[in-house]
């Protein structure tokens, strides 16, 4: 079944590459687009093809970044979750700014996003929690993230605590752990072609427009 999944994902390659994109219209929609890749991701057997690097900023301008998972990405915008005492939470409150990229090597695609952030509602932020395992409800008491951790035992230690606290029934959403939005104002979208002219198509929120509206254009690789 993987072999298949591959040959999948190659075939896909293969296409985007030769045939490359076309020239997008002003009504084409960013989204469908990136749902588009995105399940040519996931039906090429992709590992983790929800995987983006989160790249985040102090108010003084000095960046960070990392990898976190998307759970959600329609209109609205692109979610992910965490601990909002991390670091990239502490960042995010300070800077509501973000910039998101997927990279899918084997299709030789990116999408960049780029746009403000906000915490999703606490509603959001329970139905996902509750969706996890209950080992990752646990751990998001646990772990006080970003922190610093003397010793591995100390983290164990409070993963016992929280399920003696917590032994059956459910566990409640803590304070300290939800989701945010990306709402993009720019997204990029990146096929490889062969001797590396690239297609590159950007979609630039409209400001001028009200509700869902885009212009678009291409640049040079």
């Amino acid at each position: 079944m993987r072999f298949i999944k591959n040959i999948r994902a190659l075939l896909t390659s293969g296409a985007g590459i030769l045939v490359g994109m076309p020239d997008a219209e002003s009504s084409a929609d960013p989204f469908a687009l990136f749902n588009a890749w995105f399940a040519a991701a996931r039906k090429g057997g992709l590992y983790l093809p929800e995987a983006m690097t989160l790249a985040t900023a102090t108010p003084e301008g000095k960046p960070s970044s990392r990898m976190v998972l998307l759970k959600q990405a329609d209109h609205a915008g692109f979610v992910f979750f965490t601990n909002y005492t991390s670091r990239k939470a502490s960042e995010l409150d300070a800077n509501p700014h973000a910039a998101l990229l997927f990279h899918w090597p084997i299709l030789q695609r990116q999408v960049r996003v780029e746009g403000a952030v906000q915490r999703v509602s606490r509603e959001e932020s329970a139905e996902y929690y509750h969706s996890r395992p209950r080992g990752s409800q646990i751990g998001a008491w646990a772990s006080d993230q970003s922190s610093r951790l003397d010793a591995r035992a100390t983290l164990e230690q409070r993963v016992k605590e929280f399920e003696a606290r917590y032994p059956e029934g459910e566990v409640p959403l803590p304070d300290h752990w939800g989701g945010y939005r990306v709402v993009p104002e720019r997204m990029e979208f990146w096929q490889g072609r062969p001797f590396r002219l690239h297609d590159r198509i950007i979609f630039e929120r409209n400001q001028e427009e009200q509700g869902d509206a885009w212009v678009t254009h291409r640049l040079y690789p």
